[in-house]
C-alpha cells in the first residue's frame, strides 16, 4: 500500500469511527403504549379507550368512578379497533380492520361489535359472512351514524361483496341482535354515505371498475338521486364532509386544478357553491365539528406544524379551541369526544416531541385534568423536534418535508439518512414524533424525511405528478432534496444513506442504483424491488385493482424492468442491508429475496435479515430488537454512528 492510498485509508477511517453517541437505547421505542383513543360515554360515566398489544389492538371500557375495566372486546390475532362509537348512553360499537404487520395499512373487514359498558351482552353483531335470501353471502359493514331517538338502532353502510365492485346500501341495524331492514340504496358503487342531522341519506360516493369518482344528492328520502360531480367530466373529485344544521348547505372537500383542495359550501336548494376555507400550500388534514359530531365548522391543516382554521372564527366551537390552544401552547389540541350535555370535553394535546396527553376538560369550570399521557417514558424536553422545510426539486416543483437532528449538533454538516415514506401516493409525512427518527438522532444522525410528488396533502395535481414515476421524477425528488441538504451544510456529502420501509425500501434501493456516487449504504425493511412481479401480483386481485396499477404504477408491464433495482444491481456500488417477513402478502419476502440474489450476482455486499413468521413490519418485540439492533449496526459500520446497546 502506497502511502497516498494508506492516508486515504486513515482518513476515510477517521471519518466512519464511531461518533461521541453513547449507544442507543431501544427499549423507549419498542414499549408498547398503554393506550391510543380514549372517548368519553354521552353520561361521562365511562371511558372506551383503545389498547396496542403485540399483535393486535382491543377496545377496553373503563368506569370513571374507579378507573375499573368493565368491558373488553378482542377481535383475534393481525386485528385492529378501527373506530369507536358511544350509540348509547352505556352501550359501544366498534368496527374492525386487518393489519398484517406493523407497517401495513389496516383495512376494514366489515364487522361491527357491540358491548353494554359492564360488559353485558357483548357479541358480534354484524359478521363478514350473513344469510342474503336463500344463501350466505360474503358482507361487509360500516357505522354511518347513530339515531338518537332510537338508541337501539344506527345507521350502517353495507357492502354486499358479491362482485369485486359491490354494490351498497344503508341499513337500519339493531345493535343487540343485529337484526336490520334496509333504508336507502346507491346510485353507484363501492358507495359511502353521508346523512343531515334528521339521519336522512342525501350523499353518496363512489365509483366502478374505473375508479372514476361520482358524488350524487338527494333531497329526502323520497326524492331521486341526481349526479353532483362526474370526475370524469369535472377532472376532480369532490366528496362530502356533513351538512349544515338545517339541512341546506353541504360541506364538500373539492379537489382544485392545481394547488391543495378547498372545502365549499353547496347550496343545495339553489346548486351553488361558494369557498368558505382553502390553504394556501395544504389539504384539509381532519376535519373540525360542531358539538353534535356531524356539522362541520372547520379543519385542521398540516403545513409546518398544525393548525386550525374556522369558517366562523366567532362560533362557539371556534372560541373553545382557541382557548384550549392558549392553554397547551406549542401543541396541537384536538377534542375527541365529549358528554351528552356538553360539559365535559377529552381535549389530547400532542406536538411533535410529545406523543400526546390526554385531559378532561370541564366547560363550566375551565380546568382540565390529566386523565392520561400516551408513552410518558419518552421525555418532550430529550426528544428531537421535527423542524419543516422546503425546497425545490429539479424541474422547479416545491417539495416540503422535515428535518430531525440532535439538538446540541446544529452547527456543522453531520452524518445524515434520508427516509423516505412509505405508501407511496395519498400518504405523507407530517409533525408528529417519528419513533424511527429519533432512534437515528440518538444514534448521531441527521434525518430528512421528504414529500415527494405523489404523496398526500398538497392537491391533487402534486399527487397525479407521481403517477407512473415511480424510480423517475418521484426519485429525483428524493435526490434532490439530499443534494440540497449538502447545499445547506446540514449533510457531510461523504456520510449519506438511505432507509425505508415498503415503498420506501424501494426508493432507498433505486437511490443507491442511480445515484451510486452520493450515498454510502442503503437500507431496505419489507421492500419491493421487482415492479414487473408486483404488477403481475396486483392486477390479479380485481379489475378496479388492475386499474389503479395500470394509472400509478404502468400500463406497459415490460418497461418496468428500467425501475427496478433487481435488474439495477450491477449500477449498485453501496452495500445494502435487507429485511423481510415470511408472512408479507404486501411485499413479499421474494422481493427480498430476487435483491439479494441479484446483489450478490453483481458482488455488491448484502446483509439480510427474514423472519418467516412476520408480516408487512416485525411485531413481536424480539424480532424489532434485532431489526432495529442490526440496522443501527449496519448504519454505524458506515457512517460511523451508535449502535444499539
Amino acid at each position: 500500500m502506497g502511502w497516498g492510498t494508506r492516508s486515504a485509508g486513515i482518513l476515510l477511517g477517521c471519518l466512519l469511527a464511531p461518533l461521541a453517541h453513547a449507544q442507543v437505547d431501544l427499549e423507549p421505542f419498542l414499549k408498547k403504549d398503554v393506550l391510543q383513543t380514549l372517548k368519553i360515554s354521552p353520561t361521562g360515566d365511562y371511558y372506551a379507550m383503545t389498547v396496542p398489544l403485540e399483535d393486535q389492538t382491543i377496545l377496553a371500557v373503563v368506569r370513571r368512578a374507579d378507573q375499573q375495566v368493565t368491558s373488553k372486546i378482542t377481535a383475534g390475532s393481525d386485528s385492529v379497533i378501527s373506530n369507536v362509537w358511544w350509540v348509547s348512553d352505556d352501550r359501544v360499537v366498534v368496527s374492525v380492520a386487518k393489519k398484517y404487520g406493523s407497517r401495513d395499512q389496516p383495512y376494514a373487514t366489515g364487522e361491527l361489535y357491540a358491548t353494554n359498558a359492564d360488559g353485558t351482552q357483548r357479541r358480534q353483531i354484524f359478521a363478514r359472512y350473513g344469510l342474503d335470501a336463500t344463501q350466505v353471502q360474503p358482507r361487509a359493514a360500516y357505522l354511518i351514524d347513530t339515531l338518537p331517538d332510537d338508541p337501539r338502532k344506527v345507521l350502517a353502510g353495507m357492502y354486499a361483496l358479491d362482485t369485486a365492485t359491490p354494490s351498497t346500501r344503508v341499513v337500519r341495524l339493531d345493535v343487540v341482535n343485529g337484526n336490520m331492514d334496509t333504508v336507502a340504496t346507491a346510485p353507484v358503487r363501492r358507495a359511502s354515505f353521508t346523512v343531515d342531522a334528521a339521519r336522512r341519506v342525501r350523499f353518496a360516493l363512489g365509483a366502478g371498475d374505473d375508479n372514476i369518482s361520482k358524488l350524487y344528492h338527494r333531497a329526502d328520502d323520497r326524492s331521486p338521486w341526481t349526479l353532483v360531480n362526474d370526475e370524469a367530466k369535472s377532472g376532480f373529485v369532490e366528496w362530502p364532509l356533513g351538512l349544515s344544521a338545517d339541512g341546506r348547505t353541504a360541506y364538500l372537500q373539492a379537489q382544485q386544478a392545481d394547488g391543495p383542495d378547498a372545502i365549499v359550501a353547496l347550496d343545495t336548494v339553489a346548486g351553488t357553491r361558494a369557498q368558505v376555507l382553502r390553504d394556501p400550500v395544504v389539504d384539509p388534514y381532519d376535519i373540525i365539528y360542531a358539538d353534535d359530531g356531524r356539522t362541520p365548522v372547520g379543519s385542521f391543516f398540516m403545513h409546518g406544524k398544525l393548525r386550525t382554521a374556522f369558517f366562523d372564527e366567532k362560533s362557539p366551537t371556534a372560541r373553545l379551541y382557541r382557548k384550549l390552544e392558549r392553554s397547551f401552547p406549542g401543541s396541537s389540541i384536538a377534542i375527541t369526544s365529549g358528554t351528552r350535555d356538553g360539559r365535559l370535553k377529552v381535549v389530547r394535546a400532542w406536538s411533535d416531541t410529545s406523543p400526546g396527553d390526554f385531559f378532561l376538560f370541564d366547560t363550566t369550570t375551565n380546568s382540565a385534568d390529566l386523565i392520561f399521557s400516551r408513552r410518558s417514558w419518552l421525555d418532550p424536553a430529550v426528544l428531537a423536534p421535527s423542524e419543516p422545510v422546503t425546497l425545490r426539486a429539479r424541474d422547479g416543483l416545491t417539495l416540503h418535508g422535515y428535518l430531525t437532528r440532535p439538538r446540541d449538533r446544529r452547527d456543522a454538516p453531520m452524518p445524515l439518512v434520508v427516509m423516505p415514506h412509505g405508501g407511496p401516493f395519498g400518504l405523507f409525512d407530517g409533525w408528529e414524533v417519528n419513533d424511527e427518527a429519533e432512534m437515528l438522532v440518538r444514534a448521531g444522525y441527521a434525518v430528512l424525511r421528504v414529500n415527494y410528488r405523489g404523496s398526500g396533502n398538497y392537491g391533487r395535481a402534486f399527487q397525479q405528478a407521481g403517477a407512473r414515476q415511480w424510480g423517475r421524477t418521484m426519485q429525483d425528488d428524493l435526490t434532490d432534496a439530499t443534494r440540497w441538504a449538502i447545499g445547506q451544510k446540514i449533510a457531510d456529502p461523504a456520510r449519506i444513506c438511505l432507509y425505508g420501509a415498503s415503498y420506501g425500501a424501494y426508493a432507498s434501493l433505486m437511490g443507491v442504483a442511480r445515484e451510486p456516487d452520493l450515498y454510502r449504504c442503503a437500507a431496505g425493511y419489507v421492500g419491493v424491488y421487482d415492479l414487473a412481479l408486483m404488477h403481475k401480483q396486483d392486477s390479479r386481485e380485481s379489475r378496479s385493482s388492475r386499474t389503479w396499477t395500470e394509472d400509478w404504477i404502468s400500463d406497459d408491464r415490460a418497461s418496468l424492468a428500467d425501475v427496478s433495482p433487481t435488474a439495477l444491481a450491477q449500477r449498485i456500488r453501496a452495500p445494502v442491508f435487507l429485511a423481510a417477513g415470511g408472512k408479507d402478502e404486501i411485499a413479499p419476502q421474494a422481493h427480498s429475496e430476487r435483491m439479494e440474489k441479484a446483489l450478490k450476482a453483481a458482488g455488491v455486499p448484502v446483509e439480510t435479515l427474514y423472519v418467516r413468521t412476520e408480516g408487512h413490519g416485525f411485531y413481536s418485540e424480539a424480532n424489532q430488537r434485532a431489526y432495529y439492533t442490526r440496522l443501527l449496526e449496519f448504519l454505524s459500520r458506515h457512517l460511523g454512528g451508535a449502535k444499539a446497546k
